[in-house]
């Protein structure tokens, strides 16, 4: 075999989701250009409140142009007018920008990880060729040793390996890939650290879990979910309201004045401020960057999210199902006892298991041959020329083993294995059903060990039950959320493992078809399913699933089926994703609920501003105090696009989540934005009119 230097990619120091300061320098920089570039009426037609504000701002531009050029004594109102106009769509640009541009630089961090690495295709008769990575088309096997990196996604097809994956997910710890379990997928770009792997290529140049990844960061500008559709629905149709109104005044206004013989015709530019301080602009500019803030903050958690919708449906699961193997559990079920049955030696049970599993490549097989040689002092042998033949794992079967010197030694599903016995013409003895019931009951799955006719014993497998997993799941249930544990062990395993792990329910012996037909049931119900696992058999559910997230460490049938994928593999990190989704739908509400408040303040400041000359009574409204109508005006329109700006932390940082009932989020929600967005306005606007009559602006 061709031993080479493969180019070795920069590793990222620190995970993809490392945090940025939230104002990055060079963030900021490219949201300014880039809100500049949002001005196009072709790009800011997708957001219908701020299109309308832009049509304003040039309507009163245009007008104000007129007045300067021929000479009119209201120019100078006019052009702070305009002014801030265009201040307020640039600011809501900014939020937007803002938003896309820290995914643009997670995209741009995961693009330097790309170097076109070589590897070692394998060839006819065991020979090798060296191609650049960019070469490989799916279907073709490389050989991958210590220090190479892994020119491809792909499949382990054969051997086992330790490969640093800091690449994709910033972790120092190594991670084991083998061939024939859920731990066999590679990604492009990780590199091997010990032993060696063959691995079969599963995509295309330009197809890579790497270019996937960039796209989906880059792809911030995702499409709305039905929620935010919704939103946008509902403020478009609040601004179409304003506008109607605001159309009718000048008219309105004009028979006033010529009724009442005082007054004055408002402006083009004072319609417009009125206009655009009464549609909901607040939300209307920060709304498009709350979605994407919440996917970026999914990414800051290691968590890439195909799209805005999966993001979003999180914050309203109902039911979460957990795959036990590799999810709940470590993944690796490990020997840990043999169990002879009355008159065996517990010697000679070690002996067959050993026999049976040295064909056994599964973690599983390796711990029994690893058992047998710790406690018996057994050593695995050489068996091939002794016309042995091994009988692999079916799924049909449930059992595997190897015919040598006129033994059958199987190893199996216990009642797998116990059939497999009474077809010989053997007898199952009494005490195997207790034995297998004990070992199932602690949480165990038993492994039935028979020799022909002849029932040996049992091997205890233990599934470890995942650190920290009972607390992850009791906050689960304190969100609201159930969780269902599914696996194809038998009921008295599948109790004991729920039991141990604190979850709701589980579903046992379950198939492929089992899970998605749950999943089917709970939607049918109308509630929300979200899934975590990383076989390909769990794909269909993940692929059914309203939030389907995949475990790095899985199957890219499992990465390809979900719509989120876990780059550190933590089962558990759906809770940090169901607090995002809560906590995106609870900003979106709390500022949209501060953005219609606010309107409140502003109806003070400029209807006794554009209507006191005609009907005196109307200062009574003048409740603020405001010095002039023009000064009132104009800070009215100051503070609606300042309180833009001011809002960006809040969306991009979103409200702080608290796992409570719906009915105390919504009081507290009420209270602080709804009323906060009342009075809030009341003292801005006082104070920008004081400070524009103190430098003559007003």
């Amino acid at each position: 075999m061709a031993v080479m230097t493969p180019e070795v990619p920069t590793l990222l120091p620190t995970r993809l989701s490392r945090s940025r300061p939230l104002f990055d320098p060079a963030i900021v920089t490219a949201a300014i250009g880039e809100s500049f570039v949002k001005l196009s009426p072709v790009t800011l037609i997708k957001n219908p409140v701020m299109f309308v504000v832009e049509v304003g701002a040039a309507l009163t531009t245009v007008f104000v142009a007129r007045d300067v050029a021929t000479g009119g004594a209201s120019a100078g109102f006019g052009v702070q007018i305009a002014v801030w106009l265009w201040f307020t769509v640039l600011f809501a640009n900014f939020a937007e920008a803002m938003a896309e541009a820290r995914g643009t630089a997670q995209a741009d961090s995961l693009r330097k990880t790309k170097t076109d690495v070589v590897g070692k295709r394998l060839l006819s008769g065991g020979r090798t060729e060296q191609v650049i990575g960019s070469a490989l088309r799916a279907g073709d096997v490389v050989i991958c040793e210590a220090g190479d990196v892994i020119p491809g996604d792909g499949e382990v097809i054969e051997g086992v390996a330790s490969i640093d994956e800091s690449v994709i997910t910033g972790e120092s710890a190594p991670v084991i890939r083998e061939s024939g379990g859920d731990r066999s997928a590679v990604t492009g770009g990780t590199r091997v650290l010990s032993d060696w792997i063959k691995v079969r290529i599963t995509s295309n140049p330009g197809e890579t879990f790497i270019d996937r990844m960039i796209a989906l960061v880059e792809g911030a500008q995702r499409q709305k979910t039905p929620n935010e559709i919704a939103l946008n629905i509902l403020i478009a149709g609040l601004t179409l309201i304003f506008l109607l109104a605001v159309a009718t005044l000048q008219p309105y206004a004009a028979y006033a004045v010529s009724a009442a013989g005082v007054g004055s015709i408002p402006s083009v530019a004072v319609l417009v401020s009125l206009l655009v301080c009464l549609i909901p602009t607040t939300i209307g500019g920060l709304l498009s960057a709350i979605g994407i803030a919440g996917m970026d903050r999914v990414m800051q958690h290691n968590v890439l999210a195909m799209s805005g919708r999966a993001v979003e449906a999180s914050g309203d699961v109902h039911t979460l199902l957990l795959d036990k193997t590799g999810t709940i559990t470590l993944g690796n079920r490990q020997a840990v006892e043999f169990i002879p049955l009355a008159g065996v030696e517990a010697t000679e049970l070690a002996d067959a298991a050993q026999l049976s599993s040295l064909a056994d490549e599964t973690p599983e097989g390796r711990s029994i041959v690893v058992l047998a040689k710790e406690r018996f002092k057994l050593r695995g042998r050489e068996v091939s020329d002794k016309s042995a033949v091994f009988i692999p794992f079916s799924a049909h079967t449930r059992m595997s083993g190897v015919d040598l010197d006129h033994r059958q030694l199987r190893k199996g599903a216990a009642d797998s294995i116990a059939a497999f016995v009474r077809e010989k013409g053997g007898v199952v003895p009494s005490g195997f059903t207790e034995a297998t019931e004990r070992i199932a009951r602690t949480g165990g799955t038993p492994l039935a060990v028979a020799d022909g006719r002849r029932m040996l014993g049992l091997i205890h497998l233990k599934d470890v039950v995942k650190g920290g997993m009972k607390d992850r799941i009791a906050q689960l249930r304190l969100m609201g959320i159930r969780s269902v544990m599914i696996t194809g062990d038998n009921p008295l395993t599948a109790a004991a493992i729920a039991s141990e792990a604190g979850v709701d329910d589980f579903l046992a012996q379950a198939t492929p078809k089992d899970k998605l037909e749950y999943i089917k049931k709970e939607q049918g119900q109308g509630r929300l399913v979200a899934m975590t696992g990383d076989g390909t058999n769990d794909a269909p559910a993940l692929a059914q699933a309203d939030v389907g997230v995949a475990m790095n460490t899985g199957t890219m049938a499992a990465k390809e089926a979900g719509n989120m994928v876990d780059l550190d593999s933590n089962p558990t990190k759906l809770i940090e994703i169901v607090a995002i989704g809560k906590q995106l739908l609870i900003t979106r509400g709390a500022l949209t609920t501060f953005s219609i408040a606010n309107d409140v303040a502003k109806y003070f400041a400029i209807i006794p501003a554009m209507f006191m000359t005609t009907y005196p009574a109307l200062g009574a409204m003048n409740i603020m105090g405001l010095h002039t109508p023009q000064s009132a005006i104009l800070a009215a329109v100051i503070f609606n696009a300042l309180i833009i700006i001011a809002l960006v932390p809040l969306a991009l940082r979103g409200v702080k989540y608290r796992p409570e009932s719906a009915a105390a989020m919504l009081r507290r929600n009420l209270l602080i934005y709804g009323l906060g967005g009342i009075v809030a306005p009341f003292p801005g606007i006082w104070a920008i009119d004081q400070l524009l009559v103190l430098l003559h602006l007003a």
